[in-house]
Order: C-alpha cells, then sequence, then structure tokens
C-alpha cells in the first residue's frame, strides 16, 4: 500500500501544524501519514506546543518547524491550512489548489487556556478528519458499509 500525506500548514511551523501533526500520526487512518511545515517557519517550536502534547500524552514531532515546499504540495493528498491563508507568506499557488482551512486562531497570541482551547479544537476536527479518510478509503474499496457499522459502536 502507498502511504498518503495529510500535510498540515500554518506560517510558523511552531503551534497549530506542529500539533495537528503530532495528534493525527499519534493514531494515523491505515496507509496514512502527517507531515506539517510552515510558510515562514519558526526557528524552534512555541515553548508550549510541547508541553501542550504532552498533556494529550503526545510528544512534538520530530523535526523543528520547516518551511513548505512546493514538493510537500504536490506530493500530499490533502492540505488542511490552520488559518493562515490571508497571510502574505502564503504562497498564491497553494491558494489555487484543493485544500481545506480551519480557520483557527494562533495560540501563541493566546493565554495558557487559548491555548489549550485551539489544541483541543485541533484534536477534534483531527479525530473528524481520520474518520473521514476512513470512510473514504473503505468506499474506495467497496467496504464502506463495514466501516460505517464499526464507527457506529
Amino acid at each position: 500500500m502507498t502511504t498518503r500525506t495529510a500535510l498540515f500548514i500554518c506560517v510558523e511551523n511552531a503551534c497549530r501544524s506542529l500539533m495537528a501533526e503530532a495528534i493525527f500520526n499519534a493514531d494515523p487512518p491505515p496507509g496514512w501519514v502527517a507531515i506539517s511545515a510552515g510558510t515562514r517557519p519558526a526557528r524552534e517550536a512555541n515553548p508550549r506546543t510541547g508541553p501542550m502534547l504532552r498533556e494529550l500524552g503526545l510528544n512534538l514531532p520530530p523535526h523543528p518547524p520547516q518551511l513548505l515546499t512546493a514538493e510537500m504540495i504536490d506530493r500530499a493528498r490533502v492540505r488542511v491550512t490552520m488559518g493562515c491563508l490571508d497571510d502574505a507568506s502564503c504562497p498564491a499557488r497553494l491558494k489555487t489548489m484543493e485544500l481545506r482551512d480551519w480557520s483557527l486562531p494562533d495560540p501563541a497570541t493566546l493565554n495558557d487556556e487559548g491555548f489549550r482551547q485551539v489544541r483541543d479544537r485541533i484534536q477534534q476536527l483531527v479525530r473528524s478528519f481520520r474518520a473521514e479518510l476512513v470512510l473514504s478509503d473503505g468506499r474506495q474499496n467497496g467496504v464502506a458499509e463495514v466501516v460505517a457499522a464499526g464507527s457506529a459502536e
């Protein structure tokens, strides 16, 4: 089976997209992996991102904030922006492609409770996204009824 990639994108790749990558990869759908990148990456993850993930029993991804590349964009099966489409650093090409935008506030500007709220929203969105990918894969493989029945229990 070919591994398919979900790409999570934000400006700095220091908070939102790193959290989405970590949450997704903690329990990815079969055949899927997530990566994350930023349009203007920070030097390092926001100092609160790691501790906020550890509250969920997760760790930061093994890479520092990284630059979004054309190869990442092209290779990804699904592209998810965190609410950065209005930023001047967002590539015009990305805006013309099929993607999802979760329109999340940047938690770096929020207090700890606000940061947790964004993290928890990302966790909910990733959970729904994973379920959608599993159902989509099931339909493509002719087993949608089995997947749907299993998720209703």
